[in-house]
């Protein structure tokens, strides 16, 4: 099976940084923090950024979902950590943005643990298609 390679690019830049606790309860029989964890902790770090974002209000007829992720585990993570997510951005598209996740951990913070992105579509809820991302948002994004 082929492995995950998240190649980040080198004109996205770190958006919002997160710091995490790794609860005992993320992990799993195997000692480890379940992989189904990373992508909470994508979505916390995703959450508090477009919080920040001018016009990007999550409450309204149009807002953000997420239309693909992916994560690439590097190495084992155990309670007790803290990790720190970083959230990168690439230029956006007309309804998108694609993002991109770096895990490390306080202990250890020049060593990744996962790598991850996600697709973000600015939506219409109401008819489910693709919108124009709000323009007080764009220009709080990379160019």
């Amino acid at each position: 099976m082929p492995r995950t390679r998240i190649a980040i690019p080198d004109d996205a830049a770190v958006m919002h940084t997160a710091t995490l606790p790794v609860r005992w309860g993320d992990m799993d029989a195997f000692r480890h923090v379940n992989n189904t964890k990373f992508f909470r902790y994508f979505e916390q770090t995703r959450v508090e950024w477009l919080r920040t974002l001018p016009g990007a209000s999550m409450e309204g007829e149009v807002g953000p979902v997420v239309a693909h992720t992916a994560c690439a585990f590097k190495q084992p993570l155990r309670h007790p950590a803290t990790v720190r997510v970083e959230l990168l951005s690439g230029v956006p598209g007309r309804s998108s943005i694609e993002t991109y996740y770096r895990i490390t951990t306080e202990a250890a913070p020049d060593t990744v643990v996962a790598r991850g992105s996600a697709s973000i579509v600015w939506i219409d809820f109401a008819t489910g298609r693709p919108v124009a991302l709000p323009d007080a948002m764009r220009e709080a994004l990379p160019a």
